[in-house]
């Protein structure tokens, strides 16, 4: 599946001979990743086609003349959808080439060297460790270092990810991006306008069955118990009366594993919410809160008139969508659900459960087949 890479502006600059050229703003997820001209592009997808080859997409072809305001424009729409189409490929999104490439550009564009430096990287529970790092550290090597400081199984890592959280007033809780492998997590950081954002190490996989998976990881465990405490307390997850006098009496105990079992038949449980929004169904002006996991999009709709309303979008007919700008988070979301679901089957249909893990790791190949819209465009204004 596509990257969320966009080119929304680009600038003309002047060169120290007193030339001219465009510099394009590339945005990852919605926000601003790197800064890079035509010919730095070029250059990298010539390194890229000396290792893969033609199975490449097409790169937009150099101007010798000078470029027309439609020109210039076709350039860019070429190049974002250029970004979009090269990351399908799980070998070049891997490879050295790709990731050295943006580290360079991310690095670059936001002037920091490459230095040794603190990262604070905030625990479900609101807690935070710190860890020596590189600046140049990606996500994926982040992730390892914080692994082995909280001594989580290695094997595990694929189970979590790094995000950057909001922390707002009265203890609001948001989650603003889902930090991909490659990016570099103390630039991203520092670069990031949002307001009080921090880094932060959530589970990331959508489906709560896979709980069971964690359960021999003492760290694991841990840190599941830990968010469970926070979805609950945030008001992520819903649980009856009943099953909250039960989970508190789990927690007085510090019984994790009878509280994470419990945890798992709570409404919501494991979903990632995210911030409220508007929307104009059923109403124009309703608001809209959104809770994605367990293979369905769940929405609680406040009418005008207060009136609430509950509306499920299972998965199971959504082939492919699209999105605008703030609504990358809730298509990571759908992309993970599918590649859970299509992994899941694919054990299913060749007898290899100990397999089923396998599409967390960081060496994952699973490519999902191109199929028809069935759940239509999601736009941020329908939402």
């Amino acid at each position: 599946m596509k990257m969320h890479f966009c080119i929304p502006v680009s600038q003309q600059r002047s060169d120290a001979l007193g030339g001219r050229y465009v510099l394009y703003s590339v945005h990852l997820d919605g926000f601003l990743f790197c800064r890079v001209r035509y010919s730095q592009l070029h250059g990298w997808n010539e390194q890229l086609r000396r290792v893969f080859g033609n199975c490449l997409p097409p790169f937009p072809p150099k101007y010798y003349l000078a470029m027309t305001t439609a020109m210039a424009d076709e350039r860019r729409d070429q190049l974002e959808q250029y970004l979009q189409n090269v990351t399908m490929d799980p070998n070049v999104l891997r490879s050295d080439v790709f990731v050295e490439f943006l580290k360079l550009a991310q690095l670059n564009t936001f002037d920091i060297a490459t230095k040794k430096a603190y990262l604070d990287i905030f625990l479900p529970n609101e807690q935070s460790i710190r860890i020596e790092i590189i600046t140049s550290d990606t996500a994926e090597r982040v992730l390892e270092v914080v692994s082995h400081k909280i001594g989580l199984c290695r094997e595990l890592l694929g189970y979590f990810g790094l995000f950057l959280i909001r922390f707002g007033k009265e203890g609001k809780l948001s989650v603003v991006k889902k930090l991909a492998d490659f990016e570099l997590p103390y630039v991203s950081l520092g670069s990031s306008e949002v307001e009080n954002c921090k880094v932060g190490l959530r589970k990331w996989y959508m489906a709560p069955s896979l709980d069971s998976v964690l359960m021999d990881c003492r760290v694991a465990v841990d840190l599941l118990y830990m968010q469970a405490i926070q979805d609950i307390e945030k008001g992520w997850a819903k649980p009856t009366q009943a099953q909250r006098q039960k989970l508190e009496a789990f927690q007085k105990e510090d019984s994790q594993t009878k509280f994470l079992e419990l945890a798992r038949e709570v409404r919501h449980y494991g979903y990632l919410q995210l911030d409220p929004c508007t929307c104009d169904y059923p109403e124009s002006g309703s608001g809209a809160v959104l809770s994605v996991g367990n293979n369905e999009i769940s929405c609680c709709i406040t009418l005008p008139d207060s009136q609430t309303q509950d509306i499920v979008f299972q998965m199971s007919r959504v082939k492919c969508w699209q999105v605008t700008f703030l609504a990358f988070l809730l298509s990571s979301c759908l992309k993970k659900m599918i590649s859970e679901k299509m992994v899941k089957l694919a054990a299913e249909n060749t007898e290899m459960q100990k397999d089923y893990s396998s599409f967390l790791s960081r060496k994952s190949k699973i490519k999902i087949a191109k199929g028809d819209c069935v759940f239509g465009n999601i736009k941020e204004e329908d939402l």
